[in-house]
């Protein structure tokens, strides 16, 4: 039996629970770590007869996604870790048997995860665990995409921006980094598909990869004016990867329904509109959770790759949040990280 040190008791015995520990403690219960566990452990390495052996797969786990929770550099973690009793709780790490892994063995991990593109794997395992569970339905998806920014500064040891990464005009403003493209359930809001590109991709362009074929109904704004038409989407039709009764509600531009002539027809045009853009609205609770609750409002490594196997961790992580109520409703009751 584990020994419990005297902080931990401490910690314990403490009368108010904290935000961050009820957020902890409701992810603690919603997180499928075993099947994320088995997911990762053909990759992870082996304790060996020479050198130190590697930290447990469940820490390094939990410890990889404080880090998208809170939005952490790896050396930020590792103090965070020290500071925080609750994050250590969390990960379980008792300093009186064990220091904090180091900033470089996350980075290890962190490494690993990409190599073998386990961001899209952790991503479609949690999905398939939401589905079995009731809550990913696929019969209607609604598309969008948001921009991450990128460091425009040039004031760094090469004297230039992230090549891959680009800018692109967004009302009246500019705007430098990329763009994360997601395919979110019309029904439960949940994400079932991520593409990052350069922000100056158009959302259009790359909107049939966000489906996943068996949608009847597709919702998008009127960026994606003309998606239907578009030669992926008839060809993915004619290949029999997407139905061919899919119905495409995708908003008017407001400039034409401004044009168009007082009346009835102008009304009810109107208020199709409105009932568009409430099915739509689904779309931005995922980026509400990602940007402003867990904090990714920008990116933190060079290259695409690297960003979009973080992209789809925090998609995966944010539909856990959005569902956790319905995953565990009687043990969850946070409502902010």
């Amino acid at each position: 039996m584990k020994q419990t040190s005297f902080a931990s008791a401490e910690f314990a015995g403490k009368k108010r629970q904290t935000r961050r520990e009820k957020f902890l403690a409701d992810m603690e219960t919603v997180v499928p770590w075993a099947r994320l566990e088995a997911l990762i452990e053909p990759h992870y390495p082996k304790s060996g007869k020479v050198g130190r052996p590697p930290v447990g797969l469940s820490k390094m786990l939990r410890m990889y996604f404080l880090q998208q929770w809170y939005t952490l550099a790896d050396e930020a973690l590792e103090d965070a870790l020290y500071d925080s009793q609750a994050m250590r709780e969390f990960a379980g790490i008792d300093l009186s048997q064990q220091d904090v892994p180091d900033a470089t063995t996350l980075l290890k991990f962190r490494r690993l995860l990409e190599e073998h593109e386990l961001g899209a794997a952790i991503l479609a395992e949690v999905n398939a665990h939401l589905t079995e569970r009731g809550l990913l339905m696929r019969q209607g998806t609604v598309v969008d995409a948001t921009i991450i920014a990128a460091p425009s500064s040039t004031k760094n040891s090469k004297g230039e921006r992230d090549p891959e990464m680009h800018q692109t005009k967004k009302g009246n403003e500019w705007h430098f980094g990329m763009k994360m493209h997601t395919g979110v359930d019309a029904d439960s809001g949940l994400v079932h598909s991520v593409v990052c590109t350069a922000a100056n991709e158009s959302d259009v362009a790359h909107a049939h990869e966000l489906l996943h074929g068996q949608e009847t109904t597709v919702g998008a704004d009127s960026g994606y004016t003309g998606l239907h038409k578009r030669e992926e989407i008839t060809q993915a039709q004619r290949e029999d990867k997407l139905r061919k009764d899919i119905k495409w509600n995708i908003a008017m531009k407001p400039g034409t329904v401004r044009g168009m002539a007082e009346g009835p027809v102008k009304a009810l045009t109107q208020i199709c509109e409105r009932i568009k853009a409430r099915v739509r609205a689904r779309v931005e609770h995922p980026y509400h959770v990602i940007k402003n609750l867990f904090g990714y409002r920008k990116v933190s490594y060079r290259g695409l790759a690297k960003n979009a196997a973080r992209a789809k961790v925090h998609a995966a992580l944010a539909n856990l949040y959005i569902a956790r109520r319905r995953l565990a409703p009687v043990s969850v009751g946070a409502s902010a990280a």
